[in-house]
């Protein structure tokens, strides 16, 4: 069963857009909840046949949008909203993800489908980040996954000259190279990063993990370099690090992604988290 595009009302006056994938038969499943990436939605590249590959291998899947990340209910994909964009935060994406959580767990249409003490988060990119400072804060997630996850907020924001031009003008852009659209962070980002830099912290958050934890990593990631991967599992030592030869940031995928199967590599990818999974139940 795939229930498609649904709207969860969020904390901040937007919908969460949210797809759930899972078989229909009163068996309580194992949870996974995906979140995407910076410049990333629900259905980027391969995410689609992903979602498919969980549900028939036993999983109550679910994926979605975060509000802010610049697409619409009426266009999901890509980024018609390019204020809602720029007025995304750090701790809205933990909002978004709490409110999903909550959704899955407490939803009765729900209760004969999953099992609420096996709950798996996975990020990529950015999203494993958030999946990790949200799993050091909710002692409902049982397993973190991280797919070439960042370690540190802080180091992506500038510095300097860059950041006194930001603050002045309050706004900042970035193109993006596909749709050529100059996409805007306004300084709210920055502040709000700021101003809750301690939960905010992935290393503090990496040190309090309760969860049982998998980094997967490509060795030819240069969006998001292996080293950052590397910095979790010394900070938590009882991690897990995967490293996949060759791969890079997007997982051997694409936008728009056209084949029938998942990449080779996003297919290693899935194979071993699945694999993690089931080794702590």
């Amino acid at each position: 069963m795939v229930q498609k595009n649904i709207q969860i009302s969020g904390k901040h006056q937007k919908p969460i857009l949210t797809d759930f994938h899972y078989t229909k038969n009163k068996v309580q499943k194992p949870v996974v909840i995906f979140c995407h990436g910076y410049k990333g939605y629900k259905d980027w590249g391969a995410w689609n046949l992903m979602a498919t590959e969980f549900a028939k291998q036993g999983f109550f899947f679910a994926k979605f949008s975060f509000a802010f990340n610049g697409g619409t209910v009426e266009q999901p994909i890509d980024f018609p909203d390019l204020k809602a964009f720029g007025k995304n935060t750090l701790t809205k994406e933990l909002d978004d993800l709490e409110v999903v959580l909550d959704e899955i767990t407490k939803n009765p249409s729900f209760a004969e489908e999953i099992n609420v003490d096996d709950i798996t988060l996975i990020g990529h990119s950015r999203g494993g980040g958030i999946v990790t400072l949200k799993a050091s804060e909710d002692r409902r997630v049982k397993n973190i996954i991280s797919w070439a996850g960042v370690s540190d907020f802080e180091m992506r924001f500038p510095t300097g000259a860059k950041l006194f031009w930001w603050k002045l003008r309050g706004v900042a852009y970035i193109k993006n190279a596909r749709t050529k659209q100059k996409m805007p962070h306004y300084i709210s980002f920055y502040n709000d990063f700021v101003q809750n830099k301690e939960r905010l912290n992935i290393q503090k958050a990496v040190k309090n993990l309760k969860a049982n934890h998998l980094l997967i990593h490509g060795t030819t990631d240069v969006v998001v370099k292996p080293e950052e991967s590397k910095n979790v599992k010394n900070w938590n030592p009882k991690s897990e690090l995967v490293w996949i030869e060759n791969m890079n940031h997007a997982l051997g995928c694409s936008q728009p992604y056209t084949d029938k199967e998942m990449p080779k590599d996003l297919q290693q990818v899935v194979q071993k988290s699945i694999a993690f999974i089931h080794e702590q139940s």
